[in-house]
């Protein structure tokens, strides 16, 4: 890679540890009164909110063809390797790679860093997280490393081909990992991503439980970079403004008796795929073990179908789960089963209510964060903030607001 691209990239890097103060504001969902769910959201409404848990992003931005990056999540800053949290993983539809996922399932532990980036920069990721791991102190004698990296296709924005993202990359959004507030929309893995028609990327959101329901906090991270009919907060957004697959001047296209398509119907279809995929992480500082974490997991996959995902047959919906509760991590090479203390099955349910909650809100907020970007020749337009406030006011007035 040029100098002037690593240069870039670095630049990048620095400008998504916060909201670039050069960007047009744009809002987040509550500043549309789009508040999803009941329970509050934690200070900063963002994974981050849950103790221990940190996120770096590297946003590789060059010429006129790299439109792609890196985001990565640290359930705790001690070595992972060597005090491993427990993890789960949902698969919602597999069209997708979540690379290391097989492990978690097997052994419901989760021992790296957690990576987000394109597709094609999966296996540059893993060998990256390898590297990392090998390195850390303690882990002179590790032998094999479990990495954990997902991915979204940005191949439309990004020249995705020409695989751009280097193992430099991930390290550096590794290292710039921190527990203060995550940058949303293009930025990150989020950065060539595409959701509803619009220009997607990445959006976070939590939730805090009364006392009465524990207390814990939920906190979800999307990379949103997939495709439905959208719905925020029950106003029928994409079905409003015929930005979907299925709105009548688009299904004709597919039909049987005509299947193939010019130059000119295939760039209007670009924006009205429901292909695509989503990456959702889900931590928590509940103590619960894998199978309780699975079910977590499988709640925020459910969560975006409030949003009005198609989950469609090129979608790949995957979730992953992970608790920074110390009582209940697995250390390396214990050999004595360890009593821990975890949430009651009967008990779980406030916890899926603030999943839920948390993945529609994050969805919401990676669309609405995300701004025109031009990339590879293509042009993704940001959702229209007017049009979507115009159509919120048209929604029926909950209890609250009455």
């Amino acid at each position: 890679m040029s100098r002037s691209i690593e240069i870039v990239a670095f630049v990048f890097a620095l400008l998504t540890l916060s909201v670039s103060a050069l960007a047009e504001p744009r809002p987040r969902a509550r500043d549309l009164d789009v508040t999803p769910g009941i329970f509050p959201p934690g200070k900063l409404n963002a994974i981050t909110d849950v103790p221990g848990v940190r996120v770096g992003q590297l946003t590789l931005i060059a010429d006129d063809r790299i439109r792609t990056g890196v985001t990565a999540i640290l359930p705790h800053d001690g070595n992972l390797f060597q005090q491993k949290v427990p993890g789960a993983v949902y698969v919602g539809n597999a069209f997708g790679k979540l690379a290391g996922s097989t492990q978690v399932e097997e052994l419901g532990t989760i021992e790296t860093p957690i990576i987000l980036t394109n597709t094609l920069a999966v296996g540059r990721a893993m060998d990256a997280v390898v590297g990392y791991t090998l390195d850390q102190p303690g882990n002179e004698q590790v032998r094999s490393v479990n990495a954990l990296v997902g991915e979204t296709n940005d191949g439309g924005l990004n020249d995705i081909r020409g695989r751009h993202v280097k193992a430099g990359h991930v390290l550096t959004a590794i290292k710039a990992a921190n527990e203060g507030s995550v940058a949303e929309g293009c930025v990150g893995a989020g950065t060539g991503c595409e959701a509803f028609g619009w220009k997607g990327g990445i959006g976070t959101s939590s939730r805090t439980l009364p006392q009465k329901f524990g207390g814990w906090n939920v906190g979800v991270l999307v990379q949103a970079n997939f495709g439905g009919v959208l719905t925020i907060d029950g106003a029928p957004i994409g079905e409003a403004l015929g930005r979907h697959a299925f709105a009548a001047n688009q299904w004709k296209r597919f039909s049987p008796v005509e299947l193939t398509v010019d130059a000119t119907d295939a760039a209007a279809l670009r924006g009205n795929s429901a292909d695509g995929s989503c990456m959702i992480v889900v931590a928590t500082d509940a103590p619960l073990d894998s199978r309780e974490l699975k079910r977590l997991a499988a709640r925020a996959i459910f969560g975006l179908a409030r949003t009005g995902s198609s989950f469609s047959n090129g979608s790949g919906d995957y979730a992953i789960a992970f608790s920074t509760s110390k009582e209940c991590r697995v250390p390396h090479g214990a050999t004595v089963r360890q009593m821990r203390p975890t949430v009651p099955t009967d008990a779980m349910s406030p916890l899926f209510q603030a999943v839920l909650e948390a993945t529609e809100e994050a969805v919401y907020n990676a669309l609405l964060q995300a701004t025109t970007m031009t990339g590879n020749g293509v042009t993704v337009e940001a959702i229209p903030i007017d049009e979507v406030k115009r159509l919120l006011k048209l929604r029926l007035p909950t209890e609250s607001s009455r």
